[in-house]
């Protein structure tokens, strides 16, 4: 199968995803943010919609106002303490809104499908250029940032008291969610980029150990959902989006079973 240049295309593009997406969600799951990546997976249809509008490449595009909406709800988040939920549903409003009114209207007249479920034959040079230049900032950045964001995770308002500056890192993280969730459409699809943002993390947590060990479990488990996703839709002809959110469910499940097998087992009386 690798003798065609789109597989090529999409198995590039899929190792990255695979570093980039758990690496985002676990700081998202443990600071129980996993809604705003749902919300930010939503907005890139409009960043998806302007650059199809304006003839600029999607990703870049969705890279660009999926930030915008991104540093949006940390502002908004800071007006709405008390009512932190309000802000997605703002921020999903108005982008959900913007993607609708000008594929209604006609404005676009490429087949949006292929980014909302995934595809495997539209992955371009051009797409992989865009990813891999997203995918080196965030590793980077994450890399730069990993003890503040730690910090940050566990006890925000300790961090904010030792100095580090929250509010800033915030907004650069939910760049990064931008850019995580730009870089994955093309594979995954817009409909469950949160799923593979966060499934693999939830995976990762069943097996009960240490955060960097975590972290590295839940990168396997992502390599495993995206890859398994990208081979048999191929040979099935189906989106891989929606064979990845199987694929991690199914996982998820098989690891949650084989922990509780294991527990069973240790309680069970020798000789028994």
């Amino acid at each position: 199968m690798f003798e065609y240049t789109f597989m090529q295309n999409a198995f590039i593009v899929a190792l990255l995803i695979s570093l980039v997406c758990p690496m985002i969600g676990m700081f998202l799951v443990l600071r129980r943010y996993s809604m705003i990546g749902d919300t930010l997976a939503h907005a890139s249809l409009a960043g998806v919609a302007v650059g199809l509008l304006i003839d600029v490449n999607p990703i870049i595009s969705a890279f660009c106002l999926t930030s915008f909406f991104g540093v949006l709800i940390e502002v908004l988040r800071n007006m709405f303490r008390r009512y932190a939920e309000l802000v997605l549903i703002i921020v999903l409003s108005l982008s959900v809104g913007i993607a609708i009114t000008i594929i209604s209207a006609g404005l676009v007249h490429t087949n949006v499908e292929s980014f909302l479920f995934g595809s495997i034959l539209t992955v371009s040079q051009a797409d992989v250029w865009s990813v891999v230049i997203l995918s080196i900032i965030s590793l980077t950045t994450i890399l730069w940032l990993y003890p503040q964001l730690v910090m940050i995770t566990f006890d925000e308002d300790g961090a904010r008291i030792a100095g580090i500056r929250c509010r800033a890192i915030n907004y650069i993280f939910a760049i990064l969610v931008a850019a995580t969730i730009s870089v994955s459409i093309r594979i995954v699809g817009i409909l469950v980029i949160s799923s593979l943002i966060a499934l693999p993390v939830a995976t990762a947590l069943q097996l009960q150990q240490g955060f960097r060990r975590t972290l590295q479990w839940s990168v396997v488990f992502s390599f495993i959902d995206i890859l398994s996703g990208l081979f048999v839709s191929y040979w099935i002809d189906a989106a891989p989006g929606g064979v990845t959110a199987i694929t991690s469910v199914l996982l998820l499940l098989l690891v949650i079973a084989g922990r509780q097998l294991r527990t069973v087992l240790e309680k069970r009386p020798e000789g028994v």
